[in-house]
């Protein structure tokens, strides 16, 4: 695998969900083909194709990939575009047949004729392709393809795999072992490392005024995720519970705002069984936004968008006092353990099952809050193999193709999971580990490569197999 240079903003990016390959990643990826259209001019645009391949056609419909490409070719910013005006204005476009390519030029569109799902083609150098067409007036076409590698991150069809070009960074990481090998070199801490190498990207300041702004959209997809009540989107009816959990966890206590909700947490006591159930409405309230179109943060991927910021939340109201210092170090501790996976095997559903999601971000997750804890580098590695190790051949398998079941409850286990094997790392000695963290990247990878291809985001193995909508398939048990 080539080297890259990942920032922390590389791993945690801001977007919409529900799905970081099929959403954010199509999306980007339709920016950037604006960018090579407007090199003929946007005033000759006649037509615009799109057509979707392997994993982006069979699950994009429920994971939304068809409202990325056209909001994309709109010109609009999946960071900032108003998460209220998504179904508007696809529908909009639906209906009158018409697309503001780039928000420049009125064209004709049809969704039916001009948008395809290729159920049954693939490309080989990933599952999830999409190709544009563009035809201009004059007779000219230009076809681009890109590959949506996974965790929001875009690849043009005989480009580098590459997240923003080979930079010289401080501190240069492509194994576990090497981020092991700085620390004994310097004393750092994992987050002092990273912020080292961030230095070559931006100041000291702008990167923590990023990373509190990341928290912030992670803290804001919790608090309204606990808010929202009703049913998800997509047809399969599932209901939120988060906002049903937090009311009765609450048990009638009020409040107004954010830090006044994490006070009246704080009043029902730090007993395990509130503390696991505080939990898994974090996780359940990051995840329903994110199945909602809800704005969100990979972390890595949108799938697992829930883990790392519940573990967080935990972290500050029970763990800790709320501390701006202390989330900096826990978010740039986690992006860094999401990069070595990102170079070592992958983050994409598509290409490594929900090992490459909710592994990769359990892993984060229990490295980051290792080190707020007070561990030592080896222990946060410890604890980063620890959660991926009880992850690996997790499948991927969205019932109706939606990023639903099993998807929200596992960023719960995910999240409990990454607390339980910090809690090992923490009260162990990494001396006496029998598997590194480079170990399990790399058993991973070829867990992934072995992995048949139905239970990776395919909807067409595992849970996806027997449950169609709200009909379920008539089971055929074995007698015993």
């Amino acid at each position: 695998m080539a080297k890259e240079s990942i920032s922390v903003f590389d791993i945690f990016k801001i977007g919409i969900g529900p799905s970081s390959s099929h959403t954010l990643g199509p999306w980007k990826a339709a920016l950037r083909f604006i960018d090579k259209v407007l090199e003929s001019g946007v005033d000759q645009v006649e037509q615009v194709q799109v057509l979707l391949y392997g994993s982006l056609a069979k699950t994009g419909k429920g994971h939304g990939t068809d409202v990325a490409v056209l909001l994309g070719l709109c010109g609009e910013d999946p960071e900032t575009f108003d998460v209220d005006q998504v179904t508007p204005r696809v529908q909009q476009i639906k209906v009158t047949q018409k697309l503001n390519f780039n928000g420049q030029k009125e064209i004709d569109f049809s969704y039916e004729k001009d948008l395809h799902f290729l159920y049954t083609e693939s490309l080989p150098f990933h599952p999830n392709a999409v190709t544009f067409l563009c035809t201009f007036s004059d007779g000219k076409r230009i076809a681009e393809t890109y590959y949506s590698v996974g965790g929001g991150f875009v690849v043009k069809e005989a480009e580098e795999d590459v997240a923003r070009g080979v930079v010289e960074l401080s501190f240069p990481i492509e194994h576990a072992n090497d981020l092991l090998h700085w620390g004994r070199e310097t004393g750092y801490s994992i987050a002092e490392i990273v912020a080292e190498n961030e230095e070559e990207w931006r100041g000291e300041a702008a990167t923590r005024a990023g990373v509190l702004k990341i928290w912030e959209v992670m803290k804001s997809c919790i608090y309204r995720g606990v808010h929202v009540g009703g049913e998800l989107p997509g047809g399969l009816n599932v209901r939120r519970r988060a906002s049903i959990l937090n009311k009765r966890l609450l048990d009638g206590r009020t409040y107004n705002d954010y830090f006044e909700w994490l006070t009246a947490i704080k009043a029902g006591g730090e007993s395990f069984k509130y503390t696991l159930d505080w939990v898994s409405c974090f996780a359940l309230a990051v995840n329903e936004e994110n199945a909602s179109f809800g704005r969100v943060v990979t972390a890595p991927t949108n799938g697992a968008a829930g883990v790392v910021p519940a573990v967080l939340q935990y972290y500050l109201l029970f763990c800790d006092e709320y501390n701006e210092d202390k989330i900096v170090q826990f978010l740039l501790t986690a992006s860094e353990i999401g990069s070595i996976f990102k170079k070592g095997a992958t983050l994409s559903a598509a290409m490594g099952g929900c090992q490459a999601e909710i592994g990769v971000s359990s892993s984060m997750a229990a490295a980051a809050l290792t080190e707020c804890m007070g561990g030592s580098i080896r222990q946060a590695l410890m604890a980063a193999e620890i959660a991926m190790e009880h992850h690996l051949g997790l499948t991927c398998d969205p019932v109706a193709g939606l990023v639903q079941v099993p998807c929200i409850e596992r960023n719960t286990m995910g999240a409990i999971k990454a607390i339980t094997a910090s809690q090992l790392a923490l009260q162990s000695n990494p001396d006496n580990a029998k598997v590194s963290l480079d170990h399990a990247v790399k058993s991973m990878w070829d867990t992934a490569q072995d992995m048949n291809h139905k239970y990776k985001e395919t909807a067409e193995g595992g849970l996806a197999r027997h449950i169609k909508g709200e009909e379920d398939i008539p089971l055929s048990l074995p007698e015993c």
